[in-house]
């Protein structure tokens, strides 16, 4: 059976695919995350997570056509699937919901002083 449940990196980089659209291509997608989180990550993590991600049908990739500025190689450009959007719909609402039942957050109050 195919897990159908996304780790919290996985969904940052699925988030991210979708934001870059047609430059979804590994290394954008590693530079896209480091602006986004403003922490470092290898190209490898993003290669094996875009395989992950891609095995567990929430992406599909193809291979885009060549460029002078990367010598004449190919990119691989991923996108999200149908499947794949349902995911984030998934991840989405239990993560508000849970939002939405913690205290200090429900309906957008702040119940708590920080550091008193």
């Amino acid at each position: 059976m195919k897990e159908s449940k996304l780790g919290d990196f996985e969904e940052t980089i699925l988030l991210i695919v979708g934001i870059l659209g047609e430059d979804a291509y590994a290394f954008k997608i590693a530079e896209e995350f480091e602006t986004q989180t403003t922490r470092p990550v290898s190209i490898g993590a993003v290669h094996s997570t875009l395989s992950r991600i891609e095995d567990k049908g929430f992406l599909t990739s193809a291979m885009g056509g060549a460029s002078a500025e990367r010598g004449g190689r190919r990119k691989r450009i991923y996108t999200i699937t149908a499947e794949g959007q349902r995911a984030l719909e998934k991840s989405r609402e239990l993560k508000m919901s849970l939002w939405n039942q913690f205290p200090a957050f429900a309906q957008g109050k702040l119940n708590f002083v920080l550091g008193g």
